[in-house]
């Protein structure tokens, strides 16, 4: 017991600092390492992302126990869940809320029977880029025409009360509603906000200069 006295008096400013740095990190606000390329390119692999874990629930900290509700997800933004399918945690787009009616035909999504907005900025043999608007969020996506296309066409599908459908901006090349399923509203963990810093794991892990504290609808 007199060690453990001696331990908190000499630590006890470190230990606090710990626990609360936990209890931030656990129920106000992360960052989490993408380690896959299925957002590209809005993110790269490497870029540490910060989620906002407030956005939508204020849970008990160190569980995933909501306490309060603070609001709900919207089409277009971007959102970090640990999915029981996949047994992972993932990041992915909004794309269907609670009772949309989402049909994919060749990588072109139509929500409530209604086509987005979808206009194309560069195109080659090896992969099509096109700006992609989700009611007032724009973005791009990338179409590998090297991929198979079997994730390229769906639906129409319903989406169930309490669920959501989330697609990668990577279309050919992400496991995601398509893959796992709709994603329950409990397994929601926030929505990111913007992209910390980023290391370039192609180039000797340099950082990249130009993604530091990067909107991440701003890309």
């Amino acid at each position: 017991m007199r060690l453990i006295n001696k331990f908190w008096h000499n630590n006890k400013l470190f230990i606090i600092f710990i626990l609360l740095m936990s209890v931030f990190r656990s129920a106000v606000a992360d960052w989490y390492t993408v380690p896959t390329a299925s957002m590209q390119p809005t993110i790269q692999i490497g870029d540490r992302v910060i989620v906002n874990k407030m956005a939508y629930d204020l849970k008990l900290p160190f569980s995933q126990y909501s306490l309060l509700t603070t609001a709900e997800p919207q089409r277009g933004e971007i959102v970090v869940f640990e999915s029981d399918a996949a047994d992972n945690r993932l990041i992915k787009r909004m794309i269907g809320l609670p009772g949309d009616v989402i049909t994919m035909r060749k990588d072109k999504l139509y929500i409530n029977g209604k086509a987005l907005r979808y206009q194309v900025a560069k195109s080659n043999a090896e992969e099509l880029f096109a700006t992609e608007q989700v009611d007032t969020i724009s973005h791009t996506v990338r179409i590998d025409n090297t991929s198979s296309n079997v994730l390229s066409s769906f639906g129409p599908i319903t989406v169930p009360d309490n669920h959501y459908l989330v697609l990668g901006d990577n279309r050919r090349n992400s496991a995601d509603s398509r893959v796992y399923g709709f994603v329950p509203r409990h397994e929601l963990k926030g929505k990111a906000t913007a992209i910390a810093f980023s290391f370039d794991y192609d180039n000797y892990y340099l950082p990249r200069k130009n993604r530091f504290f990067k909107d991440i609808y701003s890309i």
